[in-house]
């Protein structure tokens, strides 16, 4: 994953859930997983570049026993792999009209795991 200097708005946590993608230009959709996730946005590992700031179609399943999470994004950053055999994008998705429902339900779980990781640090 990128490792490029934290920039963010909202803080991350590493979490790994389900993701269905389609760019609005495109009919073609992209199934992966989340490396990180935040109320402003997301990280995935995408198979190719959809180009920077574009619009995307969103559709995550958060695993919280509750509807996927249906809403838009932009793409705002990609790192292309280092790894000559790997075409793998680390991509920056930012929701652009997430409902403040699922917002909330995002806070609560990045809330819980950052609780979690605070408290077992020594």
């Amino acid at each position: 994953m990128w490792g490029g200097i934290n920039r963010r708005k909202f803080p991350r946590a590493e979490y790994p859930c389900k993701i269905t993608l389609r760019t609005k230009n495109h009919p073609d959709t992209i199934v992966s997983q989340t490396e990180n996730i935040g109320i402003g946005g997301i990280c995935i590992i995408l198979p190719r570049d959809l180009g920077i700031f574009a619009p995307v179609e969103i559709q995550l399943d958060i695993l919280d026993g509750q509807p996927v999470i249906a809403c838009d994004g932009t793409i705002v950053w990609l790192v292309k792999s280092k790894k000559e055999r790997n075409a793998n994008y680390d991509t920056g998705i930012e929701f652009t009209n997430i409902k403040s429902e699922d917002e909330a339900r995002v806070a609560f779980i990045v809330d819980r795991i950052l609780e979690r990781t605070d408290n077992s640090a020594p």
